[in-house]
């Protein structure tokens, strides 16, 4: 399976999870910006960048760092592995 394959599953994946945990998900459009989903709560957000069997780069990690985002917002990075179920999430 190629790379563009494996991720666009893993952000599948990860959608499935947060709308069964009642967040509605928009997906950024090509996953060109610094979050490929963001998930909206009653009472908060999460701006999710999505990785399958892969690290953020160091250049990722900082422009997700240095965002500026309300109180209510949460930056993540959610980290697919292969043959495991659930994801690692770092909450930046």
């Amino acid at each position: 399976m190629d790379g563009k394959a494996k991720g666009t599953r893993a952000e599948h994946k990860a959608r499935r999870i947060l709308e069964a945990a009642g967040y509605t998900c928009l997906k950024a459009g090509g996953s060109l910006g610094l979050f490929d989903l963001v998930a909206l709560g009653s009472t908060d957000v999460r701006c999710i960048q999505v990785k399958a069997n892969k690290y953020c780069s160091a250049v990722e990690r900082e422009q997700l760092q240095l965002l500026v985002v309300p109180a209510n917002v949460s930056k993540e990075i959610w980290r697919f592995r292969d043959r495991v179920r659930d994801p690692l999430i770092e909450r930046l």
